[in-house]
């Protein structure tokens, strides 16, 4: 006992002490962000756009569904450009020409070598050197700048109308006819991309370092690592090492549980689900719908890579364009997941405490009801957002964010938040006689409740920022909602549930999971809290933020080394007692996560997140195939593995079909790997030599994104997917068959409706 109140002053401190170093971090993101100018003009005092033509262009992005087409420093979709880099390139070329034609040369092309170095010598100072006046607010360019920018403002401007002469442009990045009708939105939006571009090469006052840490890589402009990106990626793997190093020593020092031996019978044998309980079904039967939508959205998605406008010969991109299908696939991602570990909490909580408050069933309906408005009313909005049928203003209300992962509007939001509350409340009512009642399991349940306020309240970050609120600022808000939100306090409260239910049946020992998950949640928080900064290396932040980063997030890998230890255990757990098989495939799921955590976010994941690593592919496809493995892969067979085995605690019915279950398992595993190792990681290693040999620009341009060998790269997902698919047909399958097979057959045993609940914590301890 004084061991574990030890353990909890630990995570207590880690607790405070990270986020008051969080704190601290983003009050320097807040004063150290790259300044909006109020004018951009020339030296002879000729306006070339005002700080209202840069916010409402970034307005104006944001209703073309934002980082869900292309991406700004690195953060986004990855069919078109990312817009920062690609105008610097646009705009250092059209420089070069404009230069060498002065000089007489029919192109740049045509000079001598001296010539060409000397212009490019020329060309770094011109772009290179801050000419921002905090005084005045202005930033003056040069006259030939102020031509190339106004070259480069053409471009955008054909390239977001109907112009023919772009056509072809439009279909490789998937980009819409007629995207902008109204010219001087055009006009904007080109505004708002050079000030993305020029944050990214204009170096930071006293320093010789871009606001965005040289980051994107373009040698042209001198956009080179800078040297702390390579002593703090050295650190991070020192820091790595060590950390491994001392958790392995702490585990053979520590020895292993004595675990519980496993009791004759089903300890959840005598459980009668609550009313409460049996309404979380319509739940998990939303959850199998809108995983099936993610699906097909997702092929649809993906098949936009290879013809940008059109599915199989069918335009559809006037109708639903890749904006919004990435938009819609990437939120119900989030959206079924967590669907399904909210149910479980409401499940769960009358089970823990053998307690049903009143109306605690109308509660669970309600939340219900108010998260399929949030849905539904969300992608309505993104639709009529991305239709530009919402003015600015009604966009950031009810529209796109287009901010990934936090797409839907303020409002939407606010819903969603409301909703998180009703569902706090709900849980937290049913969970307080179990938190009140001695036992060893108390310290578990205190858990679990303590990452339901967490899961509760840290959306709240998603309300934090304006319409005109520093990008940065945004960025770092942001990565809180999909960093320590999803990827923190959902995994905290998963731990603490998973331990509950080995607990409960009397598989392990209380006071050992109890241990163990106090052990764990501080061991992951200690690195997952200060390394949600390494989403931040690049989005206008300054070299402490890449030394906090860099050094935490190394520590994130750190608790996914004994992975390997934890699945065997789990797979073992399945073969403790004859009755365990009743629960093999949900412990199985459980596998699954521990497999794919170690492989998706330890090994995907640690590959792209040295500084050095993601300052050439931040924004490439291996991006994409960490967050496949790690969201899917983690978060979405934890969300099957926990709907499958509150589905098999409330429903002993013949109609159970482990038969299914088992191709289910393996479909959307196997699926999963070919997806993510025949075509995601081979297209990012691709683009990524690419992007080290000549530039980001260009790893991310048509001729890299739709060669022949990127292009072959994305058809190759199509073994994958189809297993997948498979994988989720089966799982539809299966609760359908579960479902009508429960109203036609008795239970296999009669369960007595006295007492309603039977705590099976008590039982185990």
């Amino acid at each position: 006992m004084a061991y574990n109140k030890k353990l909890w002053a630990w995570l207590a401190g880690i607790f405070l002490v990270s986020f008051g170093i969080l704190g601290l971090i983003g009050r320097e993101i807040y004063v150290e962000a790259p300044p909006v100018p109020e004018r951009v003009v020339t030296a002879s005092g000729q306006t070339v756009f005002t700080k209202a033509d840069i916010q409402t262009g970034r307005e104006v992005w944001q209703t073309l569904g934002g980082m869900q087409l292309g991406s700004v420093w690195g953060h986004g979709g990855y069919v078109a450009p990312d817009w920062g880099a690609d105008w610097l390139h646009r705009e250092s070329t059209t420089l070069l020409e404009l230069w060498a034609k002065r000089e007489g040369a029919k192109d740049f092309a045509a000079l001598s070598s001296e010539d060409k170095a000397a212009l490019q010598a020329r060309l770094k100072t011109d772009l290179r050197t801050n000419r921002y006046d905090p005084a005045t607010g202005d930033i003056t360019v040069s006259t030939d700048r102020a031509a190339a920018i106004a070259a480069v403002g053409r471009h955008y401007a054909q390239l977001f109308s109907s112009d023919p002469r772009l056509a072809e442009l439009r279909e490789q990045y998937a980009i819409p006819e007629k995207s902008l009708l109204d010219p001087r939105h055009r006009e904007q939006l080109g505004a708002f991309f050079f000030w993305t571009s020029w944050t990214s090469v204009t170096q930071r006052p006293g320093q010789e370092i871009s606001y965005t840490n040289n980051w994107p890589h373009d040698p042209l402009v001198g956009n080179e690592p800078a040297a702390s990106l390579g002593i703090w990626s050295i650190a991070s793997v020192l820091f790595l090492i060590l950390g491994v190093g001392w958790l392995t020593w702490y585990q053979a020092r520590r020895g292993e549980d004595e675990h519980a031996v496993a009791p004759a019978n089903d300890p959840f044998l005598r459980l009668a689900p609550t009313p409460s309980m049996k309404a979380t079904t319509k739940y998990f039967v939303t959850v199998i719908g809108l995983f099936l939508a993610q699906i097909f959205l997702g092929a649809v998605t993906a098949h936009y890579a290879v013809e940008g406008q059109q599915f199989y010969g069918y335009n559809i991109s006037e109708i639903i364009p890749y904006a919004l299908t990435r938009t819609w696939h990437t939120q119900l991602g989030i959206f079924w997941i967590a669907t399904a570990w909210l149910a479980t909490g409401l499940y769960f909580a009358p089970m823990l405490s053998n307690h049903e408050p009143k109306y605690q069933r109308l509660g669970v309906n309600v939340l219900w009801v108010a998260l399929l408005v949030v849905v539904i009313g969300s992608f309505a909005g993104e639709w009529f957002a991305i239709q530009q049928k919402l003015g600015h203003a009604n966009n950031f209300w009810f529209g796109h964010m287009g901010y990934e992962f936090v797409d839907l509007g303020r409002f939407w939001a606010i819903l969603l938040f409301a909703g998180l509350m009703i569902w706090l409340a709900l849980v937290g009512r049913a969970l307080w006689p179990a938190l009140k009642r001695p036992g060893e399991t108390r310290g578990l349940i205190g858990m679990v409740f303590i990452s339901t306020v967490c899961i509760g309240l840290f959306f709240g970050a998603a309300l934090t920022w304006g319409r005109h609120s520093p990008l940065s600022m945004i960025e770092y808000f942001r990565w809180w909602v999909v960093h320590l939100w999803v990827e923190g306090f959902f995994e905290v409260f998963a731990t603490a549930i998973i331990a509950l239910i080995f607990a409960g049946l009397g598989l392990v020992r209380a006071r050992a999971a109890n241990t163990a998950v106090i052990f764990s949640t501080a061991v992951f928080l200690t690195g997952g809290i200060l390394g949600t900064l390494h989403h931040l290396y690049f989005s206008g932040t300054t070299t402490p933020i890449i030394a906090w980063g860099a050094m935490f997030s190394a520590l994130e890998v750190v608790p996914l080394a004994l992975l390997g230890v934890e699945a065997l255990h789990n797979y073992r757990m399945t073969k403790a007692a004859p009755w365990v098989a009743t629960y093999k495939w949900p412990i199985l799921f459980f596998v699954g996560v521990s497999f794919w955590n170690l492989v998706g976010a330890g090994v995907l994941g640690f590959a792209i997140n040295p500084p050095i690593s993601l300052y050439y592919v931040q924004g490439l496809n291996l991006t994409a195939s960490h967050g496949h493995a790690a969201l899917f892969g983690v978060y979405g067979l934890l969300g099957i593995g926990l709907m499958l085995f509150c589905l098999r605690t409330s429903y002993r019915t013949s109609a159970w079909s482990d038969a299914i279950l088992k191709p289910t398992f393996w479909a959307l595993n196997v699926g999963l790997a070919g997806m993510v190792f025949l075509s995601l990681v081979p297209q990012g290693l691709y683009q990524a030599y690419h992007s080290v040999t000549t530039g980001f620009w260009y790893a991310r341009s048509p001729e890299i994104i739709h060669s022949p060998v990127m292009e072959t790269l994305v058809w190759l997902r199509v073994p994958g997917d189809m297993i997948f698919s498979v994988g989720a047909v089966l799982l539809a399958l299966f609760m359908a068959k579960l479902l009508i097979g429960s109203r036609r057959r008795q239970p296999v045993a009669e369960i007595e409706p006295e007492p309603a609940l039977e705590p099976a914590m008590v039982a185990a301890e």
